[in-house]
């Protein structure tokens, strides 16, 4: 299951849950249905070995014709350039759950700068926790940021490595539970900093004398931001 902003592409979506699509789903389906039948017209009923084994060739090409259609996807593309490298890993891991927060640092879907005024609830896409106001990406908050520089070093510590690129994230997670959980806290505790920076930010600003700005609670980033 994945909780995250409605606006994440379904590629990235089913990629992060683990899901193959429907489409190649239901291939797999209609093999399995003609198999049968073929070995029935041939006076044969297949065991239920022989079924179960059968469904796991069919879903081994459904697993092959997911990966190559994600090697040209139509959007998401930063969060399947991330884990597509690591497609397996990804896929057959034993741990791990995806918290609303580590989505939004996966997918860069969230509150960041370059997000929220994408989607008009910024004027600019700098970010607000630095004086000369970068862009606000997802790389910027956990590369970059100095306001995030304790979190930062505590999660370096954890998984090694000095790379905190998304793909060097997933990495880390598909690794071991201890630093799927280390990049899930540095996530949870950075990106609540920002949602609640955030909602200050909106209160501020709908009460400005003579601007007529949202009044707090009504949208956006009510007791933080939730998936739609």
């Amino acid at each position: 299951m994945v909780r995250g902003y409605r606006t994440i592409s379904r590629e990235a979506a089913s990629l992060l849950a683990g899901l193959p699509p429907w489409d190649l789903e239901a291939v797999v389906l209609a093999r399995l249905h003609e198999w049968r039948a073929e070995a029935l017209c041939r006076g044969e009923t297949p065991l239920p070995r022989q079924v179960v084994a059968q469904r796991t060739v069919f879903r081994h090409d459904l697993m092959a014709t997911w990966r190559e259609r994600l090697s040209q996807p139509r959007a998401g593309h930063a969060t399947i350039a991330a884990i597509r490298p690591l497609f397996e890993e990804w896929l057959e891991r034993r741990h791990g759950i995806l918290t609303f927060r580590l989505t939004q640092v996966l997918t860069g879907h969230g509150v960041f700068g370059r997000f929220l005024h994408r989607i008009g609830r910024e004027e600019t896409p700098g970010c607000s926790h630095c004086e000369d106001g970068p862009e606000d990406t997802v790389e910027h908050t956990v590369e970059v940021c100095p306001a995030w520089a304790e979190h930062r070093r505590v999660l370096v510590a954890a998984i090694g490595g000095g790379d905190l690129s998304r793909p060097a994230l997933v990495e880390a997670m598909v690794r071991s539970e201890t630093e799927w959980d280390a990049v899930t806290t540095f996530c949870e505790a950075v990106m609540l900093a920002k949602e609640v920076a955030e909602r200050e930010k909106e209160r501020a600003a709908a009460f400005l004398p003579g601007r007529r700005g949202r009044r707090p609670g009504r949208r956006g980033l009510r007791r933080g931001p939730r998936p739609p």
